[in-house]
């Protein structure tokens, strides 16, 4: 089990510590009002964790707190995971970014995207060109998700099952099934965060002969040491898991069990797009591995490499065409991350002007959240890392993540 404990004081670390105390005291008041059960909140510089703050509980009706080795749903903090997977692949030569999905995924071979009517008669063309493996790194691809509820496509994915939480049958069984349904736009023509990951996941599987269970444990979980990371909470570990909490309408966090459960026992389908449970310091393993560091290149974590710098460094760079930003090229359907000055790249968001986000932070920041309200961010300039956990849905119920950035920054240097 990796551990979550201090490795360097934080003034040593560039910290003013007083300054860093705001963090607990603003984060407390969350969980006092009950907006919030419990959270927990890392911050490394230069590889080294300088400050890990806990407050509230892992479950409130049990009476259980908040543990260093809580174990936390993770969801779309999956994708970044996953896409490490497939560029490892892809420094195998194992395809190239500009490859047909349909290569590895046979029924993504004609596509047909929407062009009107509604989800029960809609109207369909074919695409003018295949959906490719860049297409679903970037979420350019032209899939979405059910739960978006803002366009007829989005209708018939829940009307196939898939809706918050919903994952009927296999993984392969999934990607048939989004195969069949048309596209939102032309591949590569805009930005919708969508089930890519997930089909991307199926490339893993399809190109590394694993499934994707196995593939992360062999080639992520086991050789970064993230011991508590895995599909599914183990019986014997399952006094660990935080509950899950939804924000009611008087904005009070309670107990939502609808999503809670999935977890509870190995998946049908793997989802490499939000299916993870894991530790913050399990997590913390992991971005540390992809930081640049004066004693150590991205891609590697005490002397184990899973990527290049260079293929790292190509991932943050923004992918979007002619380096335009989410509001710009995106559908805004996330509001809980921000898109104006924010591009998008290979399984991350990436900071192009931090003065357009009205944020402080670093340009080349690389950043992404999950569902439950857990988010991370990776400031290279800085050699800063920061993660925080807690089990509220939705992600965009409390403006955490910027206030994060604020109480994080003003205590630096």
């Amino acid at each position: 089990m990796s551990e979550l404990k201090i490795e360097v004081d934080p003034a040593e670390a560039g910290f003013a510590p007083d300054q860093l105390r705001r963090l607990d005291e603003r984060l407390k008041r969350y969980v006092d009002e009950d907006l919030l059960k419990g959270w927990l909140v890392t911050v490394s510089r230069h590889g080294k964790l300088a400050y890990v703050a806990s407050y509230g509980q892992r479950d409130a009706e049990a009476g259980l707190p908040v543990e260093p080795d809580t174990l936390w749903r993770i969801y779309s903090m999956t994708k970044p995971i996953t896409s490490v997977a497939a560029m490892m692949l892809y420094e195998e030569g194992a395809f190239e970014l500009t490859d047909p999905v349909h290569r590895f995924i046979p029924s993504f071979r004609n596509p047909r995207v929407f062009t009107g009517g509604s989800d029960q008669r809609p109207v369909t063309v074919p695409a003018s060109g295949p959906v490719r493996i860049w297409h679903l790194l970037t979420h350019t691809s032209g899939l979405t998700y059910g739960f978006h509820r803002n366009h007829p496509v989005d209708a018939m994915y829940r009307a196939a099952g898939f809706d918050l939480g919903l994952r009927p049958g296999t993984l392969e069984e999934a990607c048939d099934i989004w195969a069949s349904l048309p596209l939102l736009f032309q591949p590569g023509a805009e930005w919708n965060y969508s089930c890519a990951t997930d089909v991307l996941g199926r490339v893993v599987e399809v190109a590394s002969g694993q499934s994707l269970d196995e593939f992360f444990a062999q080639r992520i979980f086991g050789p970064l040491g993230m011991t508590d990371t895995g599909f599914y909470a183990k019986p014997d570990d399952l006094d660990r898991l935080a509950a899950l909490y939804a924000r009611a309408v008087n904005g009070k966090a309670g107990r939502f069990n609808s999503m809670a459960e999935e977890v509870r026992k190995p998946p049908t389908m793997l989802s490499g797009g939000g299916g993870l449970v894991s530790t913050a310091a399990d997590y913390n393993r992991f971005l540390q591995m992809l930081l640049p560091r004066a004693d150590s290149p991205a891609g590697e974590l005490d002397g184990t490499r899973l990527l290049s710098p260079s293929t790292v460094a190509y991932m943050g760079r923004n992918h979007l065409p002619g380096n335009q930003d989410l509001e710009r090229f995106g559908r805004p359907l996330n509001a809980e991350s921000p898109q104006r000055g924010v591009g998008f790249g290979l399984g991350f968001a990436v900071v192009l002007d931090p003065a357009a986000g009205k944020y402080v932070c670093s340009p080349g920041e690389l950043s992404w959240g999950g569902a439950a309200s857990t988010a991370f961010w990776i400031d290279p300039a800085e050699e800063l890392t920061v993660s925080f956990f807690t089990q509220l849905i939705p992600s965009s119920a409390h403006p955490v993540r910027s206030q994060l950035r604020q109480l994080v920054y003003q205590a630096l240097g």
